[in-house]
């Protein structure tokens, strides 16, 4: 699990059936959490807005965490941080 920020949005109007009624946010990881790639994108399970910091589930957690489990999901926000004046 990584604590990111949540910078954008995604439109995917064709998608996977599984993934229909998803909506997809674009998040930068913490500077302490970055992994080799930059941003990723995650399947929002908890109403998280532009700006917010978050807690973002990886892998085959991500799945369960969002209850689909047979849904192509690799990363799921699953919590939305109250305070994340100390994170950055």
């Amino acid at each position: 699990m990584i604590i990111g920020k949540v910078t954008g949005s995604v439109v995917s109007t064709r998608k996977n059936d599984n993934l229909i009624g998803s909506k997809f946010m674009i998040i930068e990881p913490v500077q302490s959490m970055k992994q080799t790639a930059g941003c990723l994108v995650a399947v929002d399970c908890v109403g998280a807005g532009i700006g917010e910091y978050v807690l973002v589930a990886l892998g085959s957690a991500a799945r369960i965490g969002s209850g689909q489990e047979s849904s192509p999901i690799d990363a799921a926000i699953v919590g939305i941080i109250d305070d994340g004046t100390e994170l950055e």
